[in-house]
């Protein structure tokens, strides 16, 4: 199973990637999202050696990041076909995403103006806090990237530790030993970010702490040993769990947390989770359906109790490439 980057290719221009797709066609109406173009820009910086395509698809999606970003260090999120902004700065995810796309591409992308630009804005960033778990979360992700490439950047180690505290202490309660009392998105992110700190500061105690909240969210996520994760409404602790319509982006962030894990313990058992969400994506999921279109590239947007949301937008998409690239660890 290969996806490549044809469907985010077709979901890009020259000002950056458009959030939605009818099937696989753009839906210019709905223009750009801060969001997807950092999620777009993470992936990109990932691969060790792209094509001259790839690399120009990241200066698109780093310019975009520039121009969404303030004298703050926040930044807007939604940008219209018109190339107008519909929304004000500020701190809230689309900051947070931004801030992990930055430092991703501070640390790893290939391109070293690419890297200096990243870097700069990234600082820029790191003048602002989130008053969301979730945003200082993917901030946290944007930080571990950049201590794992300049151990001594202490704004990063700042950041980092702020998006620890943010995300909180989990209760002494074995039936509930999540930070917050309700599941909602890229529930793994928060694992993967205590995990993250916990390894580049050398906290033993913050390390098994994140590895046991990932046991225990991976657990309450598989079904008949596959993945079954929590669908877009979210679960709340006491209350019943729906199982439709679950997203690629759970799963996805299921299989970035279980390969840092994988790497961080040097405990192959962990690329389990690797494995289980390509699977989802293959098929073997609650519907037995395939979430994904080879004929494009792209990932559908949804598994529903009727099958999947056919819609290919950008989120999903990336959601599967991001998956995919974990396979290269597992051979």
């Amino acid at each position: 199973m290969t996806s490549g980057f044809q469907h985010l290719i077709r979901l890009s221009d020259d000002t950056g990637l458009f959030e939605h797709a009818r099937y696989a066609t753009v839906r210019r109406q709905h223009g750009y999202c801060t969001d997807d173009v950092a999620r777009g820009l993470v992936v990109l910086s990932r691969e060790s050696r792209p094509t001259h395509r790839l690399t120009r698809l990241a200066e698109c999606y780093m310019t975009f990041l520039s121009h969404a970003q303030d004298r703050s260090g926040a930044f807007r999120n939604r940008l219209g076909f018109d190339r107008r902004w519909h929304d004000r700065p500020d701190v809230g995810d689309a900051w947070g995403r931004a801030m992990w796309g930055l430092g991703t591409a501070a640390a790893r992308n290939a391109a070293p103006w690419i890297r200096q630009e990243a870097l700069h804005a990234f600082a820029l960033g790191t003048e602002q806090r989130s008053p969301h778990p979730r945003a200082m979360t993917f901030a946290g992700l944007g930080a571990a990237e950049i201590l794992r490439a300049t151990p001594d950047s202490t704004m990063a180690a700042a950041l980092l530790t702020d998006a620890v505290q943010a995300i909180g202490t989990p209760p002494e309660d074995p039936s509930w030993p999540w930070p917050q009392p309700y599941l909602t998105y890229a529930n793994a992110a928060l694992a993967e970010v205590i995990i993250a700190a916990g390894d580049l500061s050398g906290d033993q105690e913050l390390l098994g702490r994140g590895l046991r909240l990932l046991t225990w969210l991976s657990d309450v996520q598989t079904r008949n040993e596959r993945f079954s994760v929590v669908p877009a409404a979210g679960w709340q602790q006491g209350e019943p769990r729906a199982r439709y319509d679950q997203q690629p982006i759970e799963v996805a962030a299921l299989a970035d947390a279980c390969a840092v894990s994988a790497t961080v313990t040097g405990d192959p058992s962990w690329h389990l989770g690797v494995r289980r969400a390509v699977a989802w994506f293959r098929g073997a999921n609650d519907a037995g359906t395939r979430m994904w279109d080879p004929a494009t590239g792209g990932a559908y947007d949804g598994l529903t109790e009727c099958g999947p949301n056919l819609n290919q937008g950008a989120e999903s998409t990336i959601a599967l490439i991001a998956t995919l690239q974990h396979v290269r660890e597992l051979t």
